[in-house]
């Protein structure tokens, strides 16, 4: 099973925004400062820029942006299959294209007479939650997985998909109220069979559960605790931990099987073995089949590590299931954790190291571990499902996830795929708006 690395409490930051007040400003007196003119004055530098802007991120289909040498004029342009539409300056013009020719129209003008293109690019102000933990968990949330700008593209609440996290049970806490769902009737505790998944394992297990829910989808935005990934609701906690053990191919079969038949389309688990289970991956590739995402830790190792490993170990099961995206954990420095499993099974990596955590005291913590790196890509997944869904009336598939996540990571350690990283970061700000990978 993970072992948690628990550290100290954080302190709560409070944020006061105040607004500026809306009387008008006195008069200026002209003897006491220096009053420029009150009429629009034209200023025209040529531009220096030559050559190709970068066509990445979320820029306006069908329009670029075009500097033409002198002597092109609009006609030419014309002639070269574009529309010109308006005269930013005096040589800076806008210009409609063939929405998804974008690159392509622009590396022509290139060639036929313009000085530099590039796209028009989208701007949108940025997200920040209020909860008071938030700014602990900004360098990891934003500095590296870039939440924010994915935050202003849906936090998950348009279309919510049904997260299952299937893990030690729940506990209850301030900050995990309005996104937990516990279904009437249905047996959540799948080890002890009864409807209360409320955590009851071994103490040294025990709050991992609840740990594991914050990090995917903590109550967001309520003036109180930590941000989730995602600020969707909807995250059912599946009691895999039999009471005071662990958890069992049994359990796990049956929490899988009864995500299955909830509807989920994202589990979390971030439990492992260290032995290849041939029946429970046979659940688990019916529930790829059937268009779940299943998100698992890659595996936490602790000195002496297995033979053949300086550090860490080999990715762990259900990780290295073939169904499953296996997430390692890296730290703010974008450095794999020296605890991270890793391997040819390894997917993506996202942030594990002073992660903070709801506590089984009603308290916050600092933790470390691929535990926390798993759901931090799960709720990513739940934000790209929402907006999706919310635009095409349908769920991704597994398979259109999966091309998403890694299509857009941060190539980390050795060019392209390797076995430290796995195809890299996952970058929340690239899946909700590459055109390529996510939303072609």
């Amino acid at each position: 099973m993970k072992r948690l690395l628990l550290g100290a409490l954080f302190l709560s930051t409070a944020l006061l925004l105040t607004a500026c007040p809306q009387t008008p400003p006195p008069p200026v007196n002209p003897a006491q400062c220096p009053v420029g003119p009150l009429q629009v004055q034209r200023v025209d530098e040529p531009s220096k820029l030559r050559g190709l802007g970068r066509f990445e991120g979320e820029f306006v289909p069908g329009e670029l942006i075009v500097v033409p040498k002198p002597g092109l004029s609009l006609q030419a342009l014309r002639a070269q299959g574009v529309e010109p539409e308006a005269e930013l300056a005096r040589d800076l013009i806008k210009v409609k294209v063939p929405p998804g020719r974008e690159k392509v129209q622009a590396e022509a003008l290139l060639h036929g007479g313009a000085q530099y293109v590039q796209p028009n690019y989208v701007y949108r102000s940025l997200r920040v939650p209020n909860d008071t933990n938030y700014p602990d968990q900004k360098p990891y949330l934003n500095g590296l997985l870039r939440l924010e700008t994915a935050w202003d593209f849906s936090t998950g609440k348009g279309c919510p998909p049904l997260i299952a996290v299937l893990d030690t049970g729940i506990l209850p806490h301030e900050d995990f109220q309005a996104s937990k769902y516990l279904p009437a009737g249905v047996k959540l505790d799948v080890a002890d069979d009864d409807v209360d998944p409320t955590d009851d394992s071994a103490p040294s297990d025990r709050g991992h559960g609840l740990q594991v829910a914050s990090v995917l989808g903590a109550d967001t935005n309520n003036l109180r605790g930590i941000a989730g990934t995602t600020w969707g609701g909807y995250v059912v906690p599946i009691k895999v931990f039999s009471r005071g053990g662990g958890a069992t191919y049994e359990t796990l079969f049956k929490g899988v099987r009864l995500a299955r038949q909830l509807g989920a389309q994202v589990i979390n688990i971030s439990l492992g073995g260290d032995t290849y289970d041939m029946g429970l991956d046979e659940e688990l590739a019916r529930a790829r089949g059937e268009g779940r995402t299943i998100v698992a830790a890659a595996g936490n190792y602790r000195p002496p590590y297995p033979p053949g490993y300086s550090n860490g170990g080999p990715v762990m099961f259900p990780a290295s299931s073939p169904s499953v995206i296996a997430v390692g954990a890296v730290d703010l420095q974008k450095q794999r954790a020296e605890f991270s499993a890793y391997g040819p099974e390894l997917d993506l990596v996202a942030p594990g190291v002073g992660i903070t955590l709801a506590g089984p005291s009603n308290n916050y913590l600092s933790g470390s571990g691929t535990s926390f790196a798993s759901p931090i890509v799960a709720g990513v997944v739940a934000l790209y499902m929402s907006r999706y869904a919310s635009e095409h009336k349908a769920w991704p598939s597994a398979d259109q996830v999966y091309t998403c996540l890694t299509g857009t990571a941060e190539d980390l350690g050795s060019s392209g795929r390797d076995d430290e990283y796995g195809f890299g970061l996952v970058r929340a700000d690239r899946v909700m708006t590459d055109t390529t990978y996510c939303f072609p």
